[in-house]
């Protein structure tokens, strides 16, 4: 039963904050030079998209150049597997730890 109580408190203070909450003022916020302002022009679709289409990318070059990046990362990435310590070193550290 208590727990009713404060989930209808809860609603009824919830509707209470929205009812009293204040919105902007949004009528006349044009002004007079954007009111009489021309539309844009509208302009055709086709040469448009034919355009974009002529400007794409090759696959040939693409599927290239992804393939130089992946080795050279792979190729990067063995070299860092190695052991960062050298042979000296890590027989140093084990004394120490002994």
């Amino acid at each position: 039963m208590k727990r009713t109580f404060l989930l209808t408190a809860l609603t009824g203070s919830l509707m209470f904050g929205a009812g009293c909450t204040q919105f902007p003022a949004l009528d006349r916020t044009l002004t007079p030079e954007l009111e009489a302002a021309a539309f844009p022009a509208l302009v055709p679709l086709g040469p448009v998209l034919a355009g974009a289409q002529q400007g794409g990318i090759v696959p040939q070059q693409a599927a290239a150049t992804i393939e130089a990046r992946v080795a050279a990362l792979k190729s990067r990435a063995a070299g860092l597997r190695g052991s960062i310590l050298s042979g000296a070193e890590r027989q140093r550290l084990a004394q120490g730890l002994q």
